[in-house]
């Protein structure tokens, strides 16, 4: 008698563990699940130009876009191989960079159609206005920012996709009419998804 139930109580034991194991799996498979959801969530977009040389200059550079958790845009912008001073930087509205003064660019982007102006001072200014990077001595320059009103990929009047990075030969002036009267083109690149 006291053999069948130590069987009995054995038996209710393994019953219990095998139930408590069973759910504690469930359980860490269900948080496995979870962590892989968040892994496969959406990264974060970002966007690498080569700029190529226009107008017999002999410019290289790059420009990285990338999305920002706050829904803005990072912009950092690396030039070499030009003369020393300030020189503009726009996005113009169409992503061609074929001809040889970059004139196939087309203007700055500027889906509002309002003037040419100045983004850090705010007012009117056009959505591919930048503004101007100084390269030192040696040839070489930087310039970052963040920017608000653009997306990699969202609609027509925040999308830099399919437009081009111009550098100008001079600085903008921030008030001439259509386009800061920069000079001439010397890069290009064009803003594309790889």
């Amino acid at each position: 008698m006291m053999k069948k139930q130590i069987n009995g109580m054995l038996l209710i034991c393994a019953v219990a563990a095998m139930t408590f194991g069973c759910s504690q799996g469930k359980e860490k498979s269900e948080e496995k699940s979870d962590s892989a959801t968040e892994v496969a969530a959406e990264p974060m977009k970002s966007v690498s130009v080569d700029l190529l040389s226009k107008s017999d200059s002999n410019l290289k550079g790059t420009v990285v876009f990338k999305e920002l958790s706050n829904g803005n845009i990072k912009l950092d912008v690396s030039l070499m191989n030009i003369e020393p001073g300030n020189h503009a930087v726009h996005i113009h509205a169409i992503g061609d960079c074929s001809a040889a003064d970059g004139a196939s660019a087309g203007g700055h982007w500027n889906p509002m159609g309002v003037d040419h102006g100045n983004r850090a001072e705010g007012g009117d200014f056009h959505k591919g206005d930048i503004g101007n990077l100084t390269v030192g001595e040696d040839g070489s320059g930087t310039l970052s920012m963040e920017v608000e009103g653009w997306t990699i990929g969202g609609d027509d009047n925040s999308n830099i996709l399919n437009k081009a990075v111009i550098v100008h030969a001079g600085i903008d002036d921030f008030t001439s009419q259509p386009s800061g009267a920069a000079g001439p083109r010397i890069g290009c690149g064009v803003i594309a998804m790889n």
